[in-house]
């Protein structure tokens, strides 16, 4: 393995805290007392509580000045300053502990301090060491971070490095927790919500015999011992409702699901959904209920229902402006469609752009259409419902339409955000539609549903009249924080397999690349 010089140097460091009989690794328990926060928010107001505090975390900044050191040390809830002076840390003629360890720390490695807290002739609150500990000697050096008339440099910045090194981004922008803080919220803020209804969360099987419950391409895998191909879910549909045959009135999932598919900005091939299914409602009680639980999420995360999201102000505030599919895309193009056969619909399809092949049946050219047409300019919270039928396999036959389901989806910001239905509980034509959608396999398209014979034997055992919901919380998390992109708040979103380029020091690399400091260079 080649190392960079830091990394020399930071390896030799390491051998001579061993030479020194000091384990920098060290297995011990480490007591910590309180937080950064903690003395922040309390000194002023109650100093006697700081008077001897024992605290840990990570160097991000040093200043070393002969007999007297400052260090920014940073924990899970922010930074403090800690100041050093070698006669006390050392009160005997011996100065090893000050001089050979103390000064040889580096940005990055995690140590223990314990002492008072007082304020600098600075005004900065700082806390006095008495003792410290090596609790994790870093042998890699962290990206500088430095600031110069208000603008950052030589910061951790370019996407594709934060992404494949979250661990690095969250030590460097500390401030991207709060993404992921909120996003925790925002999750717990929904399962209080369905909780206090009286539903039930459950867990259903992430590896299926077949995958069902959209229309997506599945990622196979083969279990050794049973000799037989399974695949990673694309939804939990289909097991949940299968609970609702079983006798339960409501039932929720956070499910993990996976799409074979492409990656962007909105896509990455695992994603988060809740799924919800209520006995004895149906699609029109749904769209109220996300209403409301989307306008309490809001709240909880802002205390406000209006979200900032890029240049838009987006309000959650019920109630939310509903469209039917038709009348979304007469209102957008001018053109009602509704009547128009297959034929009529192609050539209307290739006129806004639509680009349309063999596979695409009636009902796909109309989804089509309004994607190209209306999806990107639904910016304020918008149901669209009553879908085609050929485009919706699992959803009851609308109660007095022709060939339209009960259906809808929630728009936002010009994305779906949630898929919701009047449930199809009539096995015959169930079957029916599963067969349908083999057909339309055979015409090519690759993210038609297969047909599931045991969903089929429990819908004929019956299932009551049901509302189900697919909502994604990543997409509503994008929102609720006003990131760009799915992998803002993903932790570990997926990633092209990373290039082998040839080692350099990580702040060298930082620094060239940084366009800030080429700019300072010149």
């Amino acid at each position: 393995m080649e190392l960079s010089e830091q990394e020399i140097i930071r390896r030799k460091k390491l051998e001579d805290f061993i030479n020194l009989g000091i384990n920098p690794y060290p297995a011990e328990l480490y007591e910590v007392t309180v937080t950064s926060k903690e003395i922040r928010d309390n000194f002023k107001t109650s100093p006697e509580k700081f008077q001897d505090v024992s605290i840990a975390g990570r160097i991000m900044k040093q200043r070393i000045m002969g007999a007297v050191s400052f260090y920014e040390l940073q924990d899970a809830h922010g930074t403090i300053q800690i100041y050093a002076k070698r006669d006390e840390i050392c009160p005997t003629e011996d100065k090893t502990a000050y001089n050979q360890v103390f000064k040889k720390l580096d940005i990055g490695d995690i140590i223990g301090v314990k002492g008072f807290v007082f304020i600098t002739q600075m005004g900065e609150i700082s806390i006095h060491v008495k003792e410290f500990t090596l609790l994790c000697k870093s042998l890699r050096p962290l990206p500088i971070v430095k600031e110069k008339d208000g603008e950052v440099y030589d910061a951790f910045h370019d996407p594709e490095q934060r992404y494949r090194q979250r661990y690095l981004d969250l030590i460097v922008n500390p401030s991207i927790k709060e993404t992921f803080i909120k996003r925790t919220q925002l999750v717990n803020t929904i399962r209080n919500f369905l909780n206090e209804r009286g539903y039930l969360e459950v867990e259903t099987p992430i590896l299926q015999p077949l995958y069902g419950g959209a229309a997506a391409r599945p990622f196979k895998t083969f279990h050794n011992k049973l000799d037989t191909t399974l695949y990673l879910r694309i939804a939990n549909e289909l097991y949940l409702k299968r609970l609702i045959v079983g006798g339960f009135d409501g039932v929720y999932e956070f499910s993990k699901d996976f799409r074979n598919e492409g990656m962007s900005r909105f896509h990455n091939p695992e994603f988060t959904q809740m799924e919800l299914y209520v006995a004895y409602k149906d699609y029109e009680w749904m769209m109220n209920l996300v209403e409301e639980m989307v306008e309490t999420v809001a709240l909880a995360l802002h205390n406000t229902t209006k979200i900032q999201v890029g240049d838009n102000l987006i309000d959650f505030k019920r109630p939310w402006k509903r469209y039917t599919m038709y009348e979304a895309i007469e209102h957008f193009t001018g053109t009602d469609i509704s009547q128009m056969n297959e034929e009529e619909l192609k050539l209307f399809a290739k006129k806004v752009g639509v680009a349309v092949d063999n596979s695409m049946g009636k009902g796909k050219l109309i989804d089509e259409i309004f994607g190209e047409t209306c999806e990107a300019k639904l910016i304020q919270p918008t149901f669209i419902y009553d879908y085609p039928l050929e485009t919706s396999p699992l959803t009851k036959k609308h109660r007095s339409k022709p060939n339209i389901t009960e259906r809808f989806e929630a728009i936002c910001n010009g994305k779906e955000l949630c898929n919701a239905y009047s449930e199809l509980n009539d096995p015959i034509d169930q079957r029916r539609r599963f067969e349908e959608q083999l057909e339309l396999g055979k015409r090519g398209d690759t993210e038609s549903m297969v047909l599931d014979e045991d969903f089929l034997r429990a819908l004929e055992f019956g299932m009551p009249p049901t509302a189900g919901l697919g909502i994604g919380i990543d997409r509503l998390t994008m929102i609720m924080t006003n990131s760009p992109s799915i992998q803002d708040v993903l932790f570990f979103p997926q990633m092209r397999p990373e290039k082998k380029v040839e080692k350099e020091d990580t702040q060298d690399t930082q620094r060239k690349n940084n366009p800030l400091t080429q700019k300072r260079n010149f």
